[in-house]
């Protein structure tokens, strides 16, 4: 498999002096097309971080992020969002969706934004809620929806513009066990059909163990993987 991201001595430091705090402390890590990876680790070992950077949501304070060979942070800032927007899908731990819309107009959003037209939109939305089980729920507002189809409907949203690449912060942080599990299958489900390369930053030793491969951070700093 050839790389699609590779990180190289990344640094991630928060304010200075005696207040100065080091959550990444020259991290290197290589993502190889269609890998699906879990980054572990105790809370505070800079998890998140790593997962945010690798997403362009943060930068780093010194290292590289190469995204199939091409420096990201290298990128002018118009440049680098719609790089964001095309190549990086993300899925938090909370959903993130808009109350006032349905599920499949929540899933149309980021096409509508980014100047598709409806009529065009709809499809793929409808399409992709069918794919994670929620053909029946495409008119339904997410306060009329459980909490695991909530996250599934942010799962399709985040994959409308076909990533290549699926970042997901404890995405069944916040579920019961039964719905992590549906969750987790879910997210399966999608990279088995589409091929999309998938890092999870996740607790759940569970989960993790479904994963290809398990990167564990400790202190800042790969310990594994």
């Amino acid at each position: 498999m050839s790389s699609l991201l590779e990180v190289t001595e990344l640094t991630k430091s928060y304010g200075a002096g005696e207040t100065r705090v080091d959550v990444l402390q020259g991290v290197n890590l290589t993502v190889a097309e269609g890998e699906t990876i879990a980054l572990v680790g105790a809370s505070g070992t800079g998890k998140s971080t790593l997962l945010h950077i690798m997403g362009t949501l943060d930068r780093p304070s010194s290292g590289n992020v190469f995204f199939q060979g091409q420096d990201v942070f290298r990128l002018s800032e118009a440049a680098l969002a719609s790089f964001r927007n095309r190549s990086i899908g993300f899925v938090f731990q909370f959903h993130h969706l808009l109350p006032e819309f349905t599920a499949v107009e929540n899933v149309m959003m980021p096409l509508l934004i980014a100047g598709t037209k409806r009529s065009e939109a709809m499809a793929p939305a409808r399409e992709l809620l069918e794919e994670v089980g929620l053909a029946h729920r495409l008119t339904h507002k997410p306060g009329e929806l459980s909490g695991g189809e909530q996250q599934r409907v942010a799962i399709a949203r985040a994959l409308i513009l076909s990533p290549k690449l699926l970042l997901a912060d404890e995405p069944t942080g916040n579920l019961d066990m039964k719905t992590s599990d549906e969750v987790h299958e879910t997210l399966e489900g999608i990279h088995r059909k589409r091929g999309v390369t998938l890092v999870i930053v996740t607790h759940n030793e569970k989960l993790a163990s479904r994963m290809g491969r398990t990167v564990r951070l400790l202190d800042g700093r790969v310990l594994a993987g």
